[in-house]
């Protein structure tokens, strides 16, 4: 078989998968906004966790090898992270119109990008930088300052959100390089689900037939959605395909205004845009594909 005819079908796998991820993030932020006025963040984010165990159970059954890893520790850390950093997109979800939240999520790889050269060392390009500040821009055009006189609690949930986003990405460097991407997903699932029945028992009030339905739709999609970013960078270079993730900009706000009636102004229109184009440059000025 042509190598080439072959690159060029994974890329395109691997597109269509992020295509995918698109849609089912958009779909995962509706169901957060509907069920959020009677469920708290902690209990979604447990919910999301359980269902989402459930999904890799048979896995952990078939090859329990797959939870060998060299960071039994360091997988703790994160999935405490990664819980947080869901329950604060959730709050956001909950407080924020949903194109706003979404529009600031973009923001991990700047945080990324900032944090790898304060505590790894990593010297930036300056076009990097270049692109930081143009990213931060448009943060301040979607938080519009000078139009509220106190920044809206719920996009301060998204901006923590994505900090901690890029805090978990930081993490992963040294991990991809040694665990599997199937012992990632499987740990961080495993290990996420107790430490969210804590603060979800506190905070626990029984849902209803149709709000559970949408909790395990929502466990079941965030699982799904997990494992195909990671096929999907192992398959295309992040400069590829991490532009089709800011499909679920549009896709949030066309369902925003169908089911809940919000609309999106021009500043979260321009700001998004701003945030898009920083990130594109990062993305296009990475020197290696991201694993």
């Amino acid at each position: 078989m042509n190598p080439v005819s072959t690159t060029n079908r994974s890329a395109l796998t691997g597109v269509a998968l992020m295509v995918i991820v698109a849609a089912t993030s958009a779909i995962d932020a509706v169901i957060v906004r509907a069920v959020s006025p009677n469920v708290h963040p902690f209990v979604i984010g447990f919910t999301r966790s359980l269902f989402g165990l459930m999904i890799v159970l048979p896995l952990i059954w078939i090859r329990p090898s797959v939870l060998r890893s060299n960071y039994s520790i360091r997988h703790v850390v994160r999935a405490t992270l990664k819980l947080a950093s869901l329950v604060a997109f959730f709050a956001a979800f909950a407080r924020a119109p949903l194109a706003d939240v979404t529009a600031i999520a973009f923001t991990a790889p700047i945080f990324v990008t900032i944090g790898a050269w304060v505590f790894l060392s990593e010297q930036p390009r300056k076009i990097r930088i270049i692109a930081a500040i143009i990213g931060f821009c448009g943060v301040l055009l979607v938080l519009k300052p000078g139009q509220n006189s106190t920044l809206p609690v719920g996009l301060l949930f998204a901006l923590l959100g994505s900090f901690l986003a890029a805090v978990i990405q930081l993490l992963l460097k040294p991990m991809v390089g040694r665990d599997s991407a199937q012992t990632l997903v499987v740990w961080n699932l495993a290990v996420t689900a107790p430490i969210a029945a804590i603060p979800a028992f506190f905070f626990w009030s029984m849902p209803t037939a149709e709000q559970w339905f949408l909790l395990t739709v929502q466990g079941v999609l965030g699982a799904v959605s997990m494992a195909l970013v990671t096929y999907a960078f192992s398959l295309a270079e992040a400069s590829l395909l991490a532009p089709i993730e800011f499909l679920r900009l549009p896709l949030v706000a066309v369902l925003a205004y169908l089911i809940f009636g919000q609309t999106v102004d021009w500043n979260s229109w321009a700001g998004a845009a701003v945030i898009f184009s920083a990130t594109l440059i990062m993305a296009s000025s990475a020197r290696y594909p991201r694993t």
